[in-house]
């Protein structure tokens, strides 16, 4: 059995071009815009406070307005999230230029939910997601791997936090500074709870089957270096910390987006034939998961009541999956209710 918890990085492709002109300063960075339905149109866009002004330069390619869901069967355009519908949630996204996160925040921007970023590199939210007014997309910079980098200001007003940071199991380009399993799972999520308001709703936390499971044979050699280990100390936490949370667990990763991709290519992406979901509690699936499957299980479950305070693990096989329709993750959820506590021994 072979087993895979990383996320392949390939070459940038397919970025959607902007005339655009923000203004940094040391946390937070704003992008005023229009929104990426126009077509061929170049604007620019200026921030008052007394800080740095950055220009960046480019123009809009394309977008197609029409292709606004993440999913592109028949049965999911019928039930597309309605991008003008407006909504009274602010939900920051932690890892939002990663293959999840990417999928998470277009995912959002297309339902009409106002976004906030934390991003080590504020930049590539131009690129992934393109030009947004400010009341849509807020970016600000951080890391959570140093707590002296969460600015608390962050959180004025968030309702939900979706995070989805992560690195690869193994040794790789990807640890480049001190990115490791220890410092994103563990010391990352440890920072992020700490400096989160007990006035937010929801935590959804995206962490890994396996985890119960780490000096068990397959998951030991997956663990080698500390991944599951850390990502449930990471879990444990949040469970202990009196936030009200959701952890998803996902089986291996599927389906692009392996690096990054402008909005456009994000809401056109598919999870192919593997749309039918699988939910299950324990810590029992073995399996593979399309990226977008568990980036529209993070969404739903913020306006599900009953997920608060549990953990799912998640897998998605061939057939018809339930798109973006609430009813039928729903019962998905509740199907997977099993009466077992959500938080098995503390390894911290």
């Amino acid at each position: 059995m072979s087993l895979s918890l990383s996320v392949s990085l390939l070459p940038h492709a397919n970025s959607i071009h902007l005339k655009l002109k923000f203004c940094v300063n040391r946390r937070h960075h704003k992008f005023l815009a229009p929104t990426p339905k126009s077509l061929s149109t170049t604007t620019s866009a200026v921030i008052s406070p007394a800080t740095r002004h950055v220009h960046v330069h480019v123009h809009v390619a394309r977008a197609v307005a029409e292709d606004q869901a993440p999913y592109t069967s028949s049965d999911d355009k019928a039930q597309a999230p309605n991008p003008t519908n407006t909504s009274s949630k602010l939900v920051l996204v932690i890892g939002g230029s990663g293959g999840v996160g990417q999928l998470v925040v277009a995912s959002l921007l297309s339902r009409g939910i106002q976004s906030r970023l934390l991003l080590r590199d504020p930049s590539k939210a131009v690129s992934l997601f393109g030009q947004q007014n400010d009341h849509t997309l807020q970016v600000w910079k951080g890391d959570t791997r140093n707590p002296n980098d969460i600015d608390q200001a962050m959180f004025e007003g968030v309702t939900h936090v979706i995070c989805c940071t992560g690195t690869t199991a193994f040794p790789s380009r990807r640890w480049d500074g001190d990115n490791t399993p220890e410092k994103v799972d563990w010391e990352g999520i440890r920072n992020l709870v700490n400096m989160m308001p007990r006035s937010v709703k929801r935590l959804i936390l995206v962490s890994s089957v396996g985890v119960t499971k780490y000096n068990e044979l397959p998951w030991s050699i997956m663990n080698l270096f500390g991944v599951l280990k850390y990502k449930k100390m990471g879990e444990d936490f949040v469970c202990n910390s009196g936030i009200p949370y959701t952890i998803i667990r996902p089986g291996r990763l599927t389906d692009g987006p392996y690096t990054s991709y402008d909005l456009n290519t994000l809401l056109k992406a598919t999870a192919g034939e593997r749309r039918a979901v699988i939910l299950d509690q324990g810590d029992n699936l073995v399996g593979e998961v399309s990226r977008l499957v568990v980036a529209e299980a993070c969404i739903q479950a913020m306006d599900i009541e009953f997920t608060e305070g549990q953990i799912y693990e998640i897998n998605s096989v061939k057939g018809e999956g339930p798109g973006c329709d609430p009813v039928k993750w729903r019962d998905l959820f509740k199907a997977a209710q099993a009466n077992k506590p959500s938080c098995t021994s503390s390894l911290f």
